[in-house]
């Protein structure tokens, strides 16, 4: 009876016979010139892309917090004034009107963008004819920039030919003074933002109705749950880290709101929708006082920085529960 075959044994790493098995490592000699030619490469490929960043991100940034400790017209050489510029922040009326302005503005807009683009999503997401073409108009607004939505509500609201008024002639209605109007001026901008910011919320929350599992829904209805069980207990909580990036977005975006003032009221009439940023626009391009603007744009940095923090800290306790 022929034998059984004899076992290979592969010897370990650390025998002697195996260090014959090993490969031979390339000398360092050569491996240090290859690695420092593909580093030089990477470095040439992104050289533009730092350059870039650091010239219109860092160092601007950097800049403007210096310019805002001096004095600065951006003509004479400027003077340091440590913290006179904040100083004077605090006792600026106008600085005080455009920062009330500004969270009247963000008090309006925010909650009611998000509400209506919640309603819309829930309307939109039906299996109805032709709910691709609602879709895309309820989002064209938001395509638009700020400056053509500007230019296309001053002829609508012109307060002596625009269509507005005509329109509420033929109702019965007295002509108002929309944007030229100091009590209605700043609604008529939220509602100008609301028309073109909405469709951000549809689109974003439409998606994340699709991703709510059909089962859970389901099981709520089988359950005896209604509509509105159903909503509060299974959509909402689903949607909520959406809802939480849409609060956050909305925010910055109302805070950061530049365009349509300037293309409609330029801040007026009487200051009733000067908003921040107008007002550092105004400061370092219109009055030339570099230094404040700098100062007063710090502080809406601050301002975006504490809405950021107190977003997730107040996201903190669910992710803890979850």
């Amino acid at each position: 009876m022929p034998g059984l075959p004899r076992p290979i044994t592969v010897p370990s790493r650390g025998s002697a016979s195996g260090r014959g098995l090993r490969h031979p490592e390339p000398p360092k000699s050569s491996v240090t010139p290859v690695r420092r030619r593909e580093t030089a490469a990477a470095w040439a490929y992104i050289s533009p892309a730092v350059l870039i960043i650091l010239g219109l991100g860092v160092v601007p940034v950097a800049w403007s917090l210096v310019l805002s400790f001096q004095a600065d017209d951006l003509v004479t050489p400027s003077r340091w004034v440590g913290l006179d510029n904040y100083a004077a922040l605090a006792q600026d009326p106008h600085f005080a009107q455009a920062v009330g302005n500004t969270v009247l503005y963000t008090v309006l807009y925010v909650p009611l963008s998000i509400l209506f683009g919640f309603l819309l999503a829930q309307a939109l997401n039906r299996r109805i004819r032709g709910v691709g073409v609602y879709r895309t108009l309820v989002f064209v607004p938001f395509v638009l920039s700020a400056t053509a939505q500007g230019v296309l509500f001053s002829f609508i609201l012109d307060p002596q030919f625009g269509a507005a008024n005509s329109v509420l002639h033929h109702l019965g209605v007295s002509p108002q003074g929309f944007l030229t109007d100091p009590g209605q001026a700043l609604l008529v901008l939220v509602a100008i933002t609301l028309w073109s910011g909405t469709g951000f919320c549809v689109v974003v929350y439409l998606a994340a109705l699709q991703d709510v599992p059909p089962s859970l829904v389901e099981a709520a209805r089988l359950d005896g749950a209604g509509t509105w069980r159903v909503l509060r207990h299974v959509t909402l909580p689903a949607v909520t880290p959406v809802t939480a990036f849409l609060v956050v977005w909305q925010l910055i975006t109302s805070l950061q709101v530049f365009d349509l003032v300037y293309v409609t009221t330029k801040g007026g009439p009487l200051g009733s929708t000067t908003v921040i940023v107008y007002f550092v626009w105004e400061q370092a391009f219109k009055n030339f006082t570099a230094g404040y603007g700098a100062a007063s744009a710090y502080v809406l940095a601050l301002a975006l920085l504490a809405v950021v923090v107190v977003v997730r800290v107040l996201r903190r306790p669910g992710k803890a529960l979850r």
